[in-house]
């Protein structure tokens, strides 16, 4: 009964606590013509402090989207172009030696920041994704001999562009499985098209307003990290997680000489944090099976290994994804 009555406390709070989600939404959507489920996607990232790969073709709103969100988020931000010939110095900064003073005085970089854009990603070379990537795990960053703890809030948004091959670095498994979430970014609807058409010609660019700061994000993220999950949940995740590991257990035999590796421990932990997640901008102290699958695909895609023999049978990841997801057990 305690368990009920602490439900019913959390949804409360949860409602009340939960107001900005819309105001959020509200701004950038005079900004972005539909992609609706992109926004909801960034709105978990920032709840369930994870950074976001977005993948889609040029002029898909994905730099636009990001900026906008950081814009109603009273909060630092910094765009990084990637480059083939961007060192670690560019995105972390380096000690510059003051004749003045004759000491070297450390000149940080644009990765100090809240909300950093990471454009285009897979442009950089190894050396520049290591450094992002302990900013990204440890949320610190090391200069010379000093350790500098990274601002909270810290939320890298990186786009990265699947059709150009030439002058990119496909990006390590190690760091790809830092990213919460992968989304893949689609074309708008002929009505949504019309729309963009109408709104950039006219050049009148709405205003975006500041409508949350980062206390309360701060704040919403610990209440996000109360909503309940019952051990049937739980069990319902570590299942989906599993048939990623051990197919032929869940009746998915074929699969098993396609995946050349299933989704790891961070997949379980993130699937859960995401649920967490939904549930609190859906104003729910509780999570149901319908916010694990709603994340279940933007938190698995990149987590699992296609062999060649997928390659060659066309089979991806998404389909993977849904065979587990018809065939397990929902509680």
């Amino acid at each position: 009964m305690d368990q009920q009555v602490d439900i019913k406390e959390l949804n409360a709070r949860i409602q009340q606590e939960s107001a900005f989600v819309d105001l959020l939404s509200m701004e950038m959507k005079k900004n972005i013509v539909g992609q609706k489920d992109m926004v909801e996607k960034l709105l978990i990232g920032l709840l369930a402090n994870g950074h976001v790969l977005l993948e889609g073709v040029p002029g898909l709103a994905k730099t636009l989207a990001i900026k906008t969100l950081a814009t109603a988020v009273d909060a630092n931000f910094s765009r990084i172009q990637f480059t083939p010939d961007l060192l670690p110095a560019d995105l972390i900064g380096t000690q510059i030696y003051s004749q003045k003073d004759e000491n070297f005085i450390t000149h940080k970089g644009p990765i100090f920041a809240n909300f950093v854009l990471a454009d285009e990603i897979n442009r950089a070379p190894a050396k520049v994704q290591s450094a992002l990537l302990e900013a990204m795990q440890e949320r610190q960053v090391t200069i010379g001999e000093e350790t500098y703890k990274l601002q909270d809030p810290f939320l890298v948004l990186a786009t990265q562009n699947p059709i150009e091959q030439e002058g990119t670095y496909p990006l390590p498994e190690a760091q790809v499985d830092r990213f919460m979430l992968k989304l893949v970014i689609g074309y708008p609807k002929k009505d949504e098209e019309k729309q963009i058409i109408r709104q950039n010609i006219t050049n009148q660019y709405p205003t975006i307003n500041k409508v949350v700061d980062t206390k309360d994000i701060i704040k919403a993220r610990e209440l996000t990290r109360e909503v309940y999950v019952d051990e049937k949940i739980e069990n319902y995740i570590t299942d989906i997680v599993f048939a990623t590991r051990f197919p032929e257990q869940y009746k998915l035999e074929k699969y098993r000489s396609m995946i050349s590796f299933g989704a790891s421990p961070r997949a379980s932990i993130n699937l859960a944090l995401a649920s967490k997640a939904y549930a609190f901008i859906k104003r729910r102290g509780y999570v149901i099976p319908e916010d694990v699958r709603a994340v279940c695909f933007d938190v698995m895609r990149h987590r699992i290994g296609l062999s060649y023999e997928a390659e060659a049978e066309n089979v991806t990841t998404e389909n993977i994804l849904n065979e587990i997801l018809n065939t397990v057990e929902v509680p």
